[in-house]
């Protein structure tokens, strides 16, 4: 009894199991593979390709509509050009290139030598630089502006107004005023500008009464009038 009940249980599978493409002759397209057209059509295609030949091999059916029709493609492109408002390119290989637009409408030309000996000669040219460099305004430096809303002193005017490096000593200062006093003193500060300028603002550089600035060149703690000499060019 299971014996037979494995007999029948195993018939039962084999009738459930999906059926495989075969690639040999079978109905109704002897030879057709999966999805790839004929195998023959193939092979014949193949062999005329070594031999240097060109085989003259059906088109594949298509999935859905029938076969192609090259008479169709050509109407749908020629529609399709039709329809964009562009003439459409022979491909041929005498057929030039499509012509480039050298440049578009509202851009200068000026640096094109073609568009610009177009219109005028070398010597009206010159005439025209000439005369742009005429119009050229020169602007004054002036005197740096105090920010508005506040009263601190302008630690840009005053870095551009002196001219000793960092270290060199011009103003007398206690021998109290140095060593960890000092640092304590500079670390009360978010930023070096910030103490550069309420070190002024309380009589410095001559005095300084609250030892920010212990070697007496003038700048408090770690602040140096370098960078805007820099931007001056001295």
């Amino acid at each position: 009894m299971r014996t037979t009940f494995l007999i029948l249980a195993a018939l039962a599978l084999a009738a459930c199991e999906p059926s495989v493409p075969d690639s040999g002759a079978t109905a109704p397209d002897p030879g057709a593979g999966v999805g790839f057209g004929s195998y023959d059509d193939y092979a014949t295609r193949r062999e005329a390709q070594l031999n240097g030949q060109t085989a003259s091999i059906p088109a594949a059916p298509r999935v859905e509509g029938g076969p192609i029709d090259e008479s169709d493609v050509v109407a749908a492109a020629a529609a399709r050009a039709l329809n964009s408002g562009v003439d459409p390119v022979d491909a041929a290989p005498g057929n030039p290139a499509p012509q480039i637009v050298a440049n578009a409408r509202g851009i200068s030309g000026e640096n094109d030598f073609t568009a610009v000996s177009a219109t005028r000669d070398i010597a009206a040219d010159a005439a025209m630089i000439q005369r742009n460099r005429s119009q050229y305004t020169v602007v004054q430096p002036e005197a740096l502006p105090k920010r508005p809303g506040s009263d601190a002193p302008n630690i840009v005017e005053y870095a551009l107004r002196t001219t000793n490096p960092v270290g060199t000593p011009l103003y007398k200062r206690s021998s109290f005023n140095g060593g960890s006093r000092s640092q304590r003193a500079c670390a009360a500060y978010a930023s070096a500008d910030l103490a550069q300028e309420e070190f002024l603002a309380l009589g410095g550089p001559e005095k300084d009464r609250k030892a920010l600035d212990p070697d007496g060149d003038g700048f408090a703690c770690s602040w140096s009038p370098a960078p805007f000499r820099a931007v001056r060019g001295g």
